[in-house]
């Protein structure tokens, strides 16, 4: 899809790969409408796009209301006269625990907000999106939605679903105008523990994954929608991790346990 003249909405475009990826966006001459929680972290985006600030609209809203959801495609139309791409960015992660020590409130708040906020805000587009010349649908997933990550186990699996219905969206649509794209984004440099409500020992993480930096994340992922890619696999690490998982799923397994044990002992 060519960015430019087109309208997206990025859902999590108060920091990290969602701000970049809103940003971007705006450099490339695209309208955004950027969704969050947080309304002032919204506005800092705003602020960062410079000379574009007016093409970015703030919505501040929580994505696992359904309401809330349906709504949405009225409000982007209303303001910006079309609506053509959706990058489903919004996620938190869990606690660094085993799942006999998560507690299911927990468990439960993460895929409410990985995966039901997703389908829903899926859901409310895709009938405008059919209705459009050409349309994006982009869904952020994990390194940890095909491989698993000890102390991470739900939010694994709650990107494993995400995964899986983008896959069985572009099998449905793949004959129609609307493009669907699943991202794997391996380690970042995003505030995502913060978001989630955690104190996470980041240099921990950094010291085994080295994480890309969030704007290089985003323009991987930009590049990909330009091509209509199907899969963009983000970082090294993930893409090394993709073959390894594929080639020997147990060593691959092994493999993360080690790397993840430094923060399973925290």
């Amino acid at each position: 899809m060519e960015i430019k003249g087109k309208v997206f909405v990025v859902t999590g475009a108060g920091n990290g790969i969602g701000r970049e990826l809103a940003l971007q966006l705006l450099k490339n001459n695209a309208r955004v409408a950027g969704v969050d929680l947080d309304e002032q972290a919204l506005f800092e985006t705003r602020k960062l796009a410079g000379n574009r600030k007016d093409e970015f609209l703030p919505v501040k809203m929580d994505i696992t209301d359904r309401e809330m959801a349906n709504q949405l495609p009225d409000r982007i139309i209303k303001h910006f006269g079309s609506v053509d791409g959706l990058i489903n960015n919004a996620g938190i992660i869990q606690k660094f625990v085993p799942v006999n020590e998560l507690p299911l409130e927990d468990a439960d708040r993460v895929f409410r907000v990985n995966f039901n906020g997703t389908l829903y805000v899926t859901k409310a587009f895709l009938p405008v999106f059919l209705k459009r010349p050409e349309a994006h649908i982009i869904n952020i997933s994990s390194m940890g939605g095909f491989l698993p990550v000890p102390g991470q186990t739900l939010y694994g699996a709650s990107k494993a679903a995400v995964k899986l219905f983008t896959e069985g969206l572009y099998a449905e649509l793949k004959d129609t105008n609307v493009r669907v794209t699943i991202v794997f984004p391996g380690a970042v440099a995003t505030n995502i523990s913060a978001n989630s409500g955690l104190k996470i020992p980041e240099s921990d993480v950094e010291s085994d994954f080295k994480p890309m930096p969030a704007d290089k994340a985003a323009a991987k992922i930009i590049s990909g929608i330009e091509k209509n890619s199907f899969r963009i696999l983000v970082g090294s690490d993930a893409r090394m991790l993709d073959k390894l998982y594929r080639i020997a799923p147990k060593f691959a397994t092994n493999f993360i346990t080690k790397k993840m044990k430094s923060l399973l002992e925290n």
